[in-house]
């Protein structure tokens, strides 16, 4: 992309930087602020009254609305000035009063990926990596360096704790205090959140088989209600559940929970 405006809407109220590369049929709206090191893919929609600071990379046919600020020093005290990022793939949706702060060191970076869903007023703190197709719903917030794995739904006014993971095409509910990794495929929800069994409905929209489903049922039994201790557990699913990916992917994201070097452990 050059940093031109041919071929781009730019109402006369808003600033953008000369720097700034913006891409072909772009739209901004009124009273929009565009820094130097911004770039907007193309096609991407500004409604008004956005900010895009930093090192911000915007993908292409996303939308974002009235008031959101991308790209802002992040809220944290280890922030000494220099070059972070926000980038952000294709395809997302960001709706009015959305923060989303880049990373806090030199070069770090907050990411989150294309086709994504951030309702209102939600935040996403620096160094926070979120996948594809998560949605996020209103005043939903993650603190510093927390993972969204993708197809994840936050319920409304949820809290994210720093350096918490959560997993694919889990569900958590509104309100929640998320404290602990929530493995994926599961429904989570309340203060703090415990487990409240296998997220099937989702699973089933996802396209999900029967079959799969079923063995991602037994593996939740077997980690939730058997009673074992957790070893013992994932030796027993290893051993039951089937061999899908989806069933190695569980294993592996409580794995790699137990022996995270800031050690979460999973909501229980």
């Amino acid at each position: 992309m050059q940093s031109s405006f041919s071929e781009t809407t730019i109402h006369p109220t808003s600033v953008v930087s000369l720097k700034a590369k913006i891409g072909k049929g772009v739209f901004i709206g009124p009273f929009c602020v565009i820094g130097d090191n911004v770039t907007i893919g193309d096609g991407t929609y500004l409604q008004s009254h956005v900010s895009l600071d930093g090192w911000t990379i915007i993908g292409s046919h996303c939308r974002i609305y009235s008031h959101a600020v991308i790209g802002g020093e992040p809220q944290d005290l280890k922030y000494k000035g220099g070059e972070s990022y926000v980038i952000i793939g294709d395809n997302t949706v960001i709706r009015e009063f959305v923060t989303v702060n880049r990373g806090t060191l030199v070069g770090d970076k907050t990411i989150i990926g294309s086709y994504n869903l951030l309702m209102a007023y939600v935040h996403v703190a620096h160094n926070c990596v979120m996948g594809d197709h998560i949605v996020m719903a209103n005043s939903a917030t993650l603190a510093g360096h927390v993972t969204l794995e993708s197809y994840a739904i936050i319920g409304g006014l949820s809290g994210i704790h720093q350096f918490v993971k959560v997993g694919a095409y889990s569900l958590i509910g509104g309100c929640s205090k998320v404290t602990q990794d929530v493995p994926p495929y599961i429904k989570a929800d309340g203060h703090p959140v415990v487990p409240h069994g296998l997220n099937s409905l989702g699973l089933k929209r996802n396209g999900f088989s029967d079959e799969n489903i079923a063995h991602l049922k037994h593996a939740y039994k077997l980690l939730y209600r058997s009673n074992l201790p957790l070893e013992q557990s994932m030796a027993q699913i290893e051993q039951e559940c089937g061999n899908s990916d989806e069933v190695k992917h569980f294993i592996e994201f409580i794995r790699d929970s137990q022996s995270s070097a800031h050690h979460r452990g999973i909501c229980r």
